[in-house]
């Protein structure tokens, strides 16, 4: 049975990387028949691979929706210069990602070389190859195509020349200009959107199940997109379902349910983002141990402060010099907060964070961003027009979580109309 029949998607379907299942990539995972095997067993073993490898381009590319090109070994060898030290981007328990250049194209490209030792199986492959393949969103990674040539696993994605989030937020160095808080929120409402589809425009829904800062990549424009899909897992259509799931994942971005249990929902995933816009918001990473031993779990030690707007400021990251509007924070903590909630029920949907982080990610504020020192001047909505996101803390209902939406809506909608007249010169600064 085709794993991908139950998919569908709103417009045209385009190649893109995501869940995936059992389709196989290698010689011996091809089910024969008891004829086949006994021909294939007359067959060298330049021809078995062949054939191996023919099969595998019909089981993928059969149904028209996949697009991913296939690569052989020899090609993206030659396209990091035999994977010289110079060409590495990074490392993790994955394997190695290498800068390239394919030959036929001229393309530059991310090569992801799964080490067969590391924590990247050959299941997990499969489902990056098949998923992203499947999903296509301007704020997912966009898969170019593989390599299964005999033991060699790899992956082949679109350059993104920035690297990850965490590149810039968690691991800066002294004379690296810090992230500005308009590019932060930016950043936030592109991972958010990129969940929304994941959640939302997939049928059956995919859930993340890795979202974290060094999975988050960012282009020349600071624009993010969602990379590593080996642990994603089709998810349901009803948000109080569940799917059970050995526990995976990285500590400090699993929900809590998840981590006890094992049972799955796309509300974990709203808890992950929330711990991502923690650290955006902090710039601190959400487990640190050189931190003094209360704050070394960032969201346990901000908890106490989610629940008095008065400390909100004491959340903010001080490499920012207070060039954020008070109201964006406010608003910003807030939606934090609702995402990190204990009880996932409460947690609102990602279509809502998108709407609640649309209005902060468009508004005008003094930053210092990397390719400029221009200030420029904060705009501050009045008092009246700040939306009440902070009381859903205190009220979880779901028609006052959808209230606090609303005047979300609202609060954007007046903070925009004051920097239109702002900028003729009109309005207050």
């Amino acid at each position: 049975m085709s794993f991908f029949s139950c998919f569908s998607f709103d417009g045209k379907k385009k190649s893109k990387k995501h869940n995936a299942r059992r389709v196989p990539l290698r010689a011996r995972l091809v089910p024969v028949s008891h004829q086949e095997s006994e021909s294939r067993s007359k067959l060298g073993v330049a021809k078995q691979r062949a054939a191996a490898k023919t099969a595998t381009e019909k089981r993928v590319t059969g149904n028209g929706n996949i697009a991913a090109q296939t690569f052989t070994f020899r090609e993206l060898a030659a396209a990091t210069k035999n994977f010289r030290p110079e060409c590495l981007l990074g490392e993790g328990g994955f394997g190695r990602v290498y800068k390239g250049r394919l030959e036929k194209t001229g393309q530059v490209v991310a090569i992801k070389q799964l080490d067969r030792n590391g924590l990247q199986g050959n299941r997990e492959f499969l489902v990056e190859v098949l998923m992203l393949s499947l999903l296509h969103h301007e704020h997912l990674v966009n898969l170019i195509g593989y390599c299964a040539d005999g033991e060699q696993r790899l992956l082949v994605y679109e350059y993104m020349a920035l690297g990850s989030l965490e590149d810039h937020l968690l691991e800066i160095s002294p004379n690296q200009t810090p992230l500005s808080w308009f590019t932060r929120m930016q950043i936030a409402f592109g991972a958010a959107k990129g969940l929304e589809y994941m959640h939302e425009k997939a049928t059956p829904p995919v859930i993340y199940r890795d979202l974290k800062s060094s999975n988050i990549l960012l282009n020349e424009d600071y624009i993010p997109k969602l990379s590593d899909f080996g642990l994603a897992k089709l998810g349901s259509l009803d948000e109080k379902a569940n799917v059970s799931s050995r526990v995976m994942g990285t500590y400090g971005y699993c929900a809590p349910e998840y981590a006890r249990t094992g049972q799955l929902t796309i509300k974990s995933d709203v808890y992950s983002f929330g711990v991502v816009l923690l650290e955006l918001i902090t710039g601190k990473r959400v487990i640190d141990t050189r931190r003094p031993t209360k704050e070394q779990n960032l969201v346990a030690s901000a908890q106490p402060m989610f629940k008095d707007q008065n400390r909100y400021p004491e959340l903010v990251d001080p490499l920012l010099g207070g060039n954020y509007p008070s109201r964006g924070l406010n608003q910003a903590v807030a939606v934090a907060a609702m995402c990190l909630q204990e009880d996932a029920s409460v947690r609102p949907v990602m279509a809502d964070v998108v709407v609640a982080l649309s209005y902060l990610q468009g508004s005008p504020c003094s930053v210092v961003d990397g390719s400029s020192n221009h200030h420029q001047p904060l705009l501050e909505s009045q008092e009246d027009d700040i939306p009440n996101i902070h009381g859903i803390l205190v009220d979880k209902t779901t028609m006052n979580r959808q209230h606090a939406v609303a005047e979300a809506i609202r609060w954007g909608s007046n903070n925009s109309r004051n920097g239109q007249r702002s900028r003729r010169g009109t309005g207050p600064l």
